[in-house]
């Protein structure tokens, strides 16, 4: 059975990685996760990957040549999309055109409330609780030169309830929406690559 590989690039503990790792062969049935990509060394996402036995290449995004290498250890590995999962970094329209395949985020909230440069992690959750919103959630979204402005794939709404702190916040958007939403995400996607590779069979 043809599948699409996918590479998973990764900032931090690797939820969302895990997600997707545990979604193969349910949720996740074109695609399989073939690599990881970990910006910064010693990150859970590490330990994740090495868990599920799928290949990690660290490489620090503070480097000169980040983005060539990344580029480098995707064609090494045949990789067909790319996921962002907790990757803080922010690719460029040159990486993007390079690649030339699908690139897909997961961003913690209804785009396009609180998002683009500088809104990532708690500042989110912290940003939807200062303005006094009374629904957040979280987007999957296709990856362009502008920083969480591409299309849109999926959206899932969560609660904010009294009392939320941008912590409380973050574990239940992450537990009801974007643990849910990217694997559904990175399905659509990758059957999509599986249905064209079978048309040039």
């Amino acid at each position: 059975m043809l599948t699409a590989r996918i590479a998973v690039l990764a900032s931090g503990g690797g939820t969302n990685l895990q997600a997707l790792l545990d979604a193969q062969g349910g949720v996740l049935q074109s695609g399989a996760i073939s690599l990881v990509v970990a910006d910064k060394p010693g990150i859970g996402a590490i330990g994740r990957a090495q868990a599920a036995g799928v290949g990690c290449a660290v490489i620090p995004r503070r480097e000169p040549g980040f983005e060539e290498t990344v580029l480098q250890a995707l064609a090494e590995h045949r990789i067909d999309m790319a996921v962002l999962a907790g990757f803080l970094g922010i690719l460029t329209a040159d990486f993007i055109r390079r690649f030339g395949k699908p690139v897909i985020n997961i961003h913690p909230s209804l785009i396009p409330a609180f998002c683009g440069k500088g809104f990532y992690g708690l500042k989110v959750h912290q940003a939807a609780l200062d303005y006094g919103v009374k629904v957040t959630g979280a987007t999957v979204h296709y990856v362009n030169e502008v920083p969480d402005g591409g299309e849109i794939l999926l959206q899932r709404a969560v609660d904010i309830l009294p009392g939320d702190t941008p912590e409380a916040l973050q574990r239940r958007v992450m537990e009801q929406a974007e643990w849910i939403l990217l694997p559904q995400a990175a399905e659509l996607v990758a059957a999509q690559i599986v249905r064209e590779k079978e048309n040039t069979l």
